[in-house]
């Protein structure tokens, strides 16, 4: 890819320990509280996972000017307001500064120093400047820059440029200022007079290098940020979503902030910009990963059947072609991650795009499947047929490795992801004892995955007509759920291994994964109960979701990323899974803990927390280095509304199935703008009654839910 993914987002973020996040497309901007991007800091302007900004430090006749409030404009806009030091002696000062700054492939910074004195200011306005060009990780992780590239420092009268060259490619930044100030090796600098009661102004602009070429800034100095594109895509994206009504206030608060961190989180395709996608998390995860835009567009499909659309049609273009041990592609195969470094570490493999992931591909063919069954034209959905019957090979030919039915993972390179489920960490696979699995290793929740490929790939080929296909992928679908259940199931314990290792033994720990297992309907009914009533027990339930790995494991750390701790997303998913076998109180549990979760957080959940034990008035624990907002767990709330209302279209078939279970202290709850296909659909649910509005011609309403 040659260009950079473009942003289109709500409200800016806030960063740890006081520091505030702007985002846009392919840059953002981590800095503290008065606008300082402070050198040896996890803080800098980023553009295409490279920090082009490692120093950015106003000073006024050389002294730190002091942070008062930042005021949020848009996710790409803030403006700092701060004042001079005081005089020694003094506890005031009557010098007041705004940097009020846009991103935008680049940065705009516009300038005000206002003079409330009786005298005359007159001072030394400067910023320092410089760049290491750092990778993203590398700064992510507070590591040492590993370029030790000379850089390159040009001073003339019309700019400052700093550049740096390695492997044939360069990354560079030119400032400029208008009007034009001072230029030397350290940065910028004005030499101001104002006058009482006066106020003077600059514009400082921030442009990355490419190799040869200029980035062209969105937000130019002298141009109006009210007409940017940015600005346009986020009052569209406002207008779109659903309309929700009810009592509790606190579940209103949190359904608007999910959209508005959705929003945040959107980047299109350059190659067509009319295609969105959602990018994994914000600050440092603004790309594209297969397996998190995958979900995230299942989470929110009811409300933005789009966002699942540009992600299946962005995915299918970058399927993979050949067979590449670095990058881990394969024909067939769904990418886990792209990114636009020149140092290619960032994908692992060594390109802009990594394929090491086991689940993408299947969730690929389950999300085109659930788009059909949402009523989307067959116009959008035959294109993307034939990445479907290319996925499914991949899930034949190279998922599973050894031909015994199952999709099984170990990385091709040692620069790979060792494990490439969703719970992809170093230490994210062990056995009830703590110990790692070896690989290859095939999980429980990629065979209900793949299960559910199947599935929706039969429904596919009957709503084409192709009866005989459609017989073929059922009878695939249930060889391998009895397979499944046959190598999986655990007798002793009453639940599934989390995986089978590489010499095809069950490892054996009870995890959150399972419950993926009931999402997919790959569980057998007569294991349901088994499996619910672990996934709902004190050991996996925290009070605020379930834990991904059970209190009684031998890996257990409720204050690990994979090993105990709380994933929105994923108690989302597993409540999904719970109610699809009918186990209403336990799915509503664990629906109510996520919900909990998020009032207790402010309305923003966050990717993930702590697993320790809920305490009376104490919010969840939180995980130190946590993307917020973060994609899935932005979208988590939507499915868990989707789930409490029972609401499953088969618009194939001509059914749409409602059966609300909605919580009383949440009712009367009103959801307008549901779409299906070209219509919109209002539920009104209030106490021992629900109403559907909007069904088109052709559709029935089934007031059941659909069966497991």
């Amino acid at each position: 890819m040659t260009a950079p993914w473009e942003f289109g987002g709500g409200p800016p973020a806030e960063g740890q320990q006081g520091t505030t996040t702007l985002l846009e497309g392919s840059s953002f901007c981590v800095s503290g509280a008065a606008g300082d991007i402070e050198p040896g800091q996890v803080e800098g302007l980023f553009f295409r996972d490279t920090r082009i900004l490692s120093t950015w430090r106003l000073r006024l006749d050389d002294r730190p000017v002091q942070g008062l409030t930042i005021r949020h404009h848009e996710p790409f806009s803030a403006t700092f307001v701060c004042r001079a030091a005081p005089a020694a002696g003094h506890a005031d000062s009557p010098v007041l500064i705004r940097r009020t700054r846009h991103l935008g492939d680049g940065m705009r910074e516009d300038l005000t120093v206002s003079n409330f004195g009786p005298e005359p200011l007159r001072c030394t306005l400067s910023v320092e400047v410089d760049a290491d060009f750092a990778d993203i990780f590398e700064v992510k992780e507070n590591r040492p820059p590993t370029n030790t590239v000379e850089m390159g420092v040009e001073v003339s009268g019309d700019g400052l440029d700093l550049a740096r060259t390695w492997g044939g490619h360069t990354r560079g930044v030119r400032v400029t200022g208008a009007p034009s100030p001072r230029y030397d090796l350290h940065g910028v600098s004005y030499r101001l007079e104002v006058a009482p009661n006066a106020t003077w102004s600059a514009c400082l602009q921030v442009l990355p290098r490419l190799d040869e070429d200029t980035v062209v800034p969105r937000h130019p100095c002298g141009q109006e940020v009210a007409e940017s594109i940015p600005i346009g895509r986020l009052s569209e994206w406002r207008e779109r979503t659903a309309v929700v009504s009810g009592p509790d206030d606190g579940l209103l608060a949190i359904l608007r902030q999910s959209w508005e961190d959705l929003g945040i989180l959107r980047i299109h395709d350059p190659e067509s910009p009319e295609r969105e996608v959602v990018a994994a998390g914000a600050p440092w995860f603004m790309t594209l990963f297969g397996r998190d835009a995958l979900l995230t567009s299942w989470m929110t499909l009811p409300l933005s059947p789009r966002l699942a659309l540009g992600t299946l049609q962005v995915l299918a273009r970058h399927q993979g072609r050949r067979e590449d041990r670095g990058t881990e592609e394969q024909p067939g195969r769904i990418l886990h991650e792209m990114r636009f470094g020149p140092r290619s570490v960032l994908a692992l493999g060594g390109g802009n795009v990594y394929y090491g992931t086991a689940d993408a591909t299947a969730l690929f063919v389950m999300l085109v499947g659930e788009l059909s069954r949402w009523g989307a034209p067959w116009s959008d959905i035959a294109p993307l047929l034939p990445h479907v019957d290319r996925a499914l090979r991949w899930i034949d030919e190279f998922g599973d490795r050894d031909g015994d039915g199952f999709v099984e993972y170990a990385r091709l390179s040692d620069g790979g992801l060792v494990n490439q489920g969703w719970k992809d960490s170093w230490d994210g696979i062990t056995d009830a004892a703590g110990r790692a699995a070896e690989g290859p290793i095939a999980l429980c929740e990629v065979q209900g995955y793949t299960y559910a490929a199947m599935v929706a790939r039969a429904e596919l080929a009957r709503r084409a007509g192709e009866s005989d296909l459609a017989a073929h992928w059922e009878q695939r679908a249930r060889r391998l759920r009895g397979s499944f259940d046959e190598h999986f199931w655990l007798e002793g314990r009453g639940h599934h291994a989390l995986a089978l290792d590489g010499s095809k033994r069950p490892v054996d720990s009870l995890t959150s994964n399972i419950g993926h297992c009931l999402w997919t309907g790959i569980v057998r009914p007569e294991r349901a109960s088994s499996v619910a009533a672990h996934l709902t027990s004190p050991e996996m339930f925290s009070g605020w979701g379930v834990r991904t790995l059970a209190s009684s494991m031998g890996a257990y750390n409720p204050m690990s990323y994979h090993n105990g701790s709380v994933w929105p997303h994923d108690s989302a998913i597993v409540a999904a899974g719970l109610m699809r076998y009918g186990f209403v109180e336990g799915a509503t549990t664990v629906a109510r803990g996520v919900l909990d979760a998020a009032r207790a957080t402010g309305g923003r959940l966050p990717e993930l927390f702590c697993g320790f034990d809920r305490e009376e008035g104490e919010p969840p624990v939180p995980y130190p280095t946590a993307c917020s907002p973060q994609a899935w767990a932005a979208a988590a709330p939507l499915l868990v509304l989707r789930t409490l209302l029972r609401l499953d279209p088969r618009a194939p078939d001509g059914r749409v199935h409602l059966a609300p279970v909605v919580p009383d202290s949440l009712l009367p709850l009103v959801v307008s703008g549901v779409r299906l296909g070209e219509a919109l659909l209002t539920v009104d649910v209030g106490p021992g009654r629900w109403r559907l509005d909007g069904l088109p011609p052709g559709l029935e309403l089934e007031p059941t839910p659909v069966a497991p």
